[in-house]
């Protein structure tokens, strides 16, 4: 279904690359269908996220980028001070949104808000500016479920008091403690249990819950919220990922759109076209996480001693927080020990990485964004979780997509080398190998046919956009 009419939708996101990411590219989706995209966004994002020369993308220009403040300035860092963050996007992020809408709302008649599940504060201002209002989940639909049961006290959560004891949700393998996700953990990341417990009080308010995932991917849980407790029910129409990992061609422009903090050093494109097929270990644990000293240590020991060739995204901090105490540091010696065999640089397209031949293996902190690109990649894993969603994404790709191997931390939550040496050599070589990496090729074929005409996230795109336009013409 592609509109010849003049639908404009308007999409909110805090200024977060795994946040902004998935949102651009539904706006890409939205825009193939004729529909036209305004995203609003942080200041911040204007400034170190998107590099391009005016507020509009030359590729697609039916997407504008507008922005509001959070009620910071440009160098205060998110990652040390959640607390405050949360609550300033809530109050001031809140307010100066809605008179944004207001004032956009002068010139643009917009048919729906557009949110993730982590600005839960501005449905109730969809609502004050009479429009319906979507979720984009940019977790798996099976994350919905497990917080959905939680919040709404529709399960037994009784692993919190006893770490021993499992818990059984419906449409899910038996999880334990440490599959569970960091969000509710008794007594840790009380502001972020907190954003997530308002996002489901103002459920009601919201029309449309749309999943970055597809059907047969998360095909038992999602089966297991069709008995109505759930509502609204989730629709996938993902994968949401780039349309040259779906088999399509992708329009690149000279100072196009790019929501990358960090720029991407090719670098690595061009030296991993000099490696042999299947013979590379990718490893990146995304824009966020920062690990110890100890565990980069041990990592970049179990990377020389596996014997194999790896490229590491090993993320050094801004130049502008340089002087922030970030003093994590490769090992000395490390890169000489490498030798030809190892490259590591600061940031890298790591959705063309994932295409390339020479990639075997991706050791990944399962964050959403980089679990769907591994899955349409076709790429098995090795599943290095930290936080928030990641414990689950881990269990779904080891368990539910029996894609990858988990690795075992130490009592002190350290990965040893002889573990990341372990979990390289079940993925390379190992009596499963062949088999995940098949595993791995299924997951992407469905992917891709989740998307074409006729496919079950197609049909699901195409209803949330007859429904929208609808809504327009009533």
């Amino acid at each position: 279904m592609v509109l010849d009419q003049n639908i404009h939708v308007l999409m909110a996101s805090a200024a977060l690359q795994g946040h902004l990411n998935p949102m651009l590219k539904f706006a890409k989706s939205l825009i193939s269908k004729g529909i036209h995209v305004t995203i609003a966004t942080g200041e911040i994002a204007r400034h170190r996220m998107l590099k391009h020369t005016t507020a509009a993308d030359p590729a697609n220009p039916s997407i504008q980028f507008e922005f509001f403040s959070d009620g910071f300035d440009l160098e205060f860092d998110t990652n040390t001070d959640y607390e405050s963050w949360i609550h300033a996007l809530s109050t001031k992020g809140s307010k100066n949104l809605s008179n944004l809408i207001a004032k956009l709302s002068q010139r643009t008649k917009f048919s729906c808000l557009i949110l993730n599940q982590f600005v839960p504060w501005f449905v109730p201002i969809a609502k004050e500016n009479n429009l319906p209002c979507a979720v984009l989940w940019i977790q798996p639909c099976a994350l919905y479920s497990i917080y959905y049961r939680f919040f709404n006290k529709l399960n037994e959560f009784a692993i919190l008091q006893n770490k021993n004891e499992p818990l059984q949700l419906p449409g899910l393998p038996l999880l334990n403690f440490e599959d569970l996700p960091t969000f509710i953990h008794p007594n840790a990341y009380l502001c972020f249990q907190k954003l997530l417990s308002d996002f489901f009080s103002f459920l009601d308010e919201v029309k449309w819950v749309l999943g970055t995932s597809f059907d047969k991917l998360e095909e038992e849980v999602l089966g297991s919220m069709n008995d109505g407790v759930v509502r609204p029910m989730i629709s996938p129409i993902g994968p949401l990922v780039s349309p040259f990992l779906l088999g399509k061609e992708e329009k690149v422009v000279e100072g196009g759109l790019s929501v990358d903090m960090w720029k991407a050093d090719d670098s690595c494109l061009r030296w991993l076209d000099g490696q042999d097929m299947g013979s590379v270990v990718y490893v990146s644990f995304g824009s966020i996480i920062v690990l110890c000293q100890e565990q980069v240590d041990n990592i970049a020991n179990g990377l020389l001693m596996s014997g194999k060739a790896f490229l590491w995204v090993f993320k050094r901090p801004l130049p502008e927080e340089s002087t922030k105490g970030c003093t994590v540091r490769l090992p000395d010696g490390f890169l000489e020990a490498a030798g030809g065999r190892g490259l590591v640089v600061n940031w890298c397209s790591q959705e063309q990485v994932l295409k390339h031949k020479a990639v075997s293996c991706f050791m990944t902190h399962c964050g959403w964004n980089s679990t769907l690109e591994t899955v349409l990649a076709g790429v098995p894993v090795i599943a290095f979780p930290e936080w928030t969603d990641q414990p689950t994404n881990a269990k779904l790709l080891t368990d539910v997509f029996k894609m990858g191997v988990r690795i075992r931390k130490g009592d002190e939550g350290i990965v040893s080398s002889k573990e990341v040496e372990r979990c390289i050599w079940e993925m390379t070589d190992g009596p499963n190998a062949t088999t995940m990496a098949k595993r791995a090729a299924e997951l992407m074929a469905a992917g891709k046919r989740a998307v074409e005409d006729g496919g079950s996230s197609h049909r699901n795109l195409d209803a949330f956009i007859a429904d929208i336009v609808g809504q327009k013409s009533e």
